[in-house]
């Protein structure tokens, strides 16, 4: 009972902060769960993480959705070139070893980190979605770099949020405010297709207990991180964002290299 009542709490903080930066809280709730569970397999912890993001990427969209600030059209259309990848990605996580799993999963969170850090997005004011009009470079560019996303968010159990968010305002150039939201409802796509390939498997029973419990924290304050992502500054939120992974990637490295 006490593990369970420890994710509950876990599963509020990440609820907030995940919101708050549209990118679901995987990237955090994944070397967490890895910590706290080191004899578990890759896709036992990759499943529950997808399932609890998805729990949190449902709500906030909702919320985001009635502040009128998700595009819809490239949202959608980003979705649909993440599922070939989130499903392969979702499937490729069973066949690699726990510690190589780690290591993958310091050096994305690293380079992702120190690339957000250098180059964060200037905010032009929160626009209307129908005044966003990409180019057919970027287009091509947004579909094909979601792919990728969708890859890698899925093989690592973090839905995506932690890239999708600054491809689409530094690349893209949405409004940091419109990038989150779009995001946010990538990710709830995204993340329940892997979680549908991870039941399907077999994986997911061996945590949907765990998963239960951290969505209850997730869906008792995704509400309130979309709230506050008004009211705190882009560049606070994409910095946020950038130090939270850098920590993270560095205390997975160095429990690779002590070999826990």
């Amino acid at each position: 009972m006490e593990q369970y009542l420890l994710l509950t709490v876990f599963g509020i903080l990440i609820g907030v902060f995940g919101t708050l930066i549209g990118a679901g809280g995987g990237f955090i709730l994944t070397p967490i769960l890895l910590l706290l569970y080191p004899k578990d397999s890759p896709d036992t912890i990759t499943s529950i993480s997808l399932a609890v993001t998805c729990a949190n990427a449902v709500s906030g969209s909702v919320a985001y959705g009635r502040m009128k600030r998700i595009n819809y059209r490239y949202g959608l259309l980003f979705s649909a070139a993440c599922i070939p990848g989130a499903i392969l990605g979702a499937i490729s996580t069973y066949y690699v070893p726990r510690r190589t799993f780690d290591l993958i999963f310091a050096i994305i969170l690293l380079v992702v980190s120190l690339v957000i850090f250098v180059k964060v997005p200037k905010e032009p004011g929160i626009s209307e979605n129908y005044l966003i009009h990409l180019s057919s470079r970027k287009l091509i560019a947004g579909i094909l770099l979601s792919l990728v996303i969708g890859f890698v968010s899925s093989f690592l159990g973090i839905g995506g949020g932690i890239i999708h968010v600054p491809v689409l305002s530094n690349i893209l150039l949405f409004p940091v405010h419109i990038a989150t939201a779009t995001s946010h409802f990538i990710l709830a796509i995204v993340t329940f297709v892997g979680t549908i390939v991870h039941i399907i498997s077999g994986t997911f029973h061996h945590g949907v207990r765990r998963a239960i419990a951290l969505a209850i924290g997730v869906l008792m304050v995704a509400q309130i991180g979309s709230i506050l992502s008004t009211r705190v500054s882009s560049t606070v939120t994409i910095r946020s964002l950038a130090v939270a992974s850098y920590l993270v990637s560095i205390r997975l490295t160095i429990l690779f290299f002590s070999g826990k």
